[in-house]
């Protein structure tokens, strides 16, 4: 297939962009290299695939209409992967107005390239942090999501909504995977893993939030990116035993529907910082400090519906991801 890959510099999008070149797709993927964080990762990311032969790279951004118009125009895809955003729950406190721009103005421009030309499944990112105020443990797609904590989770949920929309409209078929905490090699400066492994390094405290007693459902990037290859190649399909008198929140009459890609499996932060100081040969100082702001205290997965539709579930052992991080780590900063 050709395929636009959106973010493709990103932590998850250039793992992505690898796995479907590697099974012969012409990817075109585009990204803008902002600098939230260090854009040198970005192009370090970038260099593992930026030479294949079917691979174009376009500097852009999504929120740039006319550009926007112009890439569907010239390439005609057959599907696209959304996962440009403004990402990261704690400064969309202190930005929120990027992430209107990028996460919602941004996701209307993919939007309207994907209905005026024919593609024939948007794939995009959508994220747990949906889950907002919702404590029923694990979170099932089938919940009610309207209690974001945060503008990202906020621009999210928009996402879900607007891409419903579409599908209702213009029978354009879109799937929402909702990521639950991803980490691995070539991860994201502002997580926690890659922050905790820095100041570890450097003989620094770790800020441990409210005091250590997060659970959280890591998924390990490979997991992700297989479970995004196996939804684009199966695009939605309509529930036609939906009903609108018990409307269910996780599909619809529309060609439309929002899967959780987690481990299934949540994980206390303590243990997880025992499986960084075990790979690390490092005994962490921590800090403990309250719940910050928009942060939820658990997140957990279910991925039943997951495995029924694509007969997956992502697998990594947390200690051997973790393991697997610190070692790209040290070999990427030469410690």
């Amino acid at each position: 297939m050709k395929i636009l890959v959106t973010g493709s510099a990103g932590f998850i999008g250039s793992s992505l962009s690898i796995s479907l070149l590697d099974r012969g797709d012409e990817v075109i993927g585009i990204d803008n290299h902002n600098n939230y964080y260090d854009p040198e990762l970005k192009e370090s990311r970038l260099k593992r695939h930026f030479d294949h032969q079917n691979y174009t790279h376009i500097r852009m951004d999504i929120e740039d209409r006319a550009a926007v118009e112009e890439l569907f125009k010239k390439y005609q895809f057959e599907a696209v992967v959304n996962l440009a955003a403004q990402a990261g729950v704690r400064y969309s406190i202190e930005n929120p107005l990027s992430y209107i721009n990028t996460n919602i103005v941004g996701f209307a421009h993919i939007l309207e390239g994907c209905r005026h030309h024919n593609v024939g499944h948007l794939v995009y990112a959508s994220s747990s942090s949906v889950y907002g105020s919702n404590t029923k443990m694990p979170f099932s797609i089938h919940d009610n999501v309207d209690h974001p904590l945060s503008l990202y989770a906020a621009s999210k949920k928009t996402n879900e909504l607007m891409a419903h929309t579409y599908s209702h409209l213009y029978q354009l078929p879109t799937t929402g995977l909702r990521f639950f905490t991803v980490y691995g090699p070539w991860g994201r400066p502002d997580m926690a893993l890659f922050k905790f492994t820095r100041a570890m390094i450097a003989g620094e405290k770790i800020q441990v939030f409210n005091y250590g007693n997060h659970r959280r459902d890591f998924t390990y990037v490979d997991d992700i990116v297989e479970g995004v290859i196996r939804v684009l190649d199966k695009p939605a399909q309509s529930n036609l035993n939906w009903n609108g008198d018990i409307p269910d929140p996780g599909t619809s009459l529309a060609p439309w529907r929002v899967y959780n890609i987690g481990n299934n499996s949540p994980i206390e932060l303590m243990d997880y910082i025992k499986a960084l100081e075990t790979s690390l040969n490092i005994k962490a100082k921590k800090e403990l400090l309250p719940l910050q702001l928009g942060d939820v205290p658990d997140t957990y997965a279910d991925v039943d519906d997951l495995v029924i539709n694509f007969d997956y579930k992502p697998l990594m052992n947390v200690f051997e991801g973790v393991d697997n991080f610190v070692k790209w780590y040290k070999e990427y900063y030469e410690t």
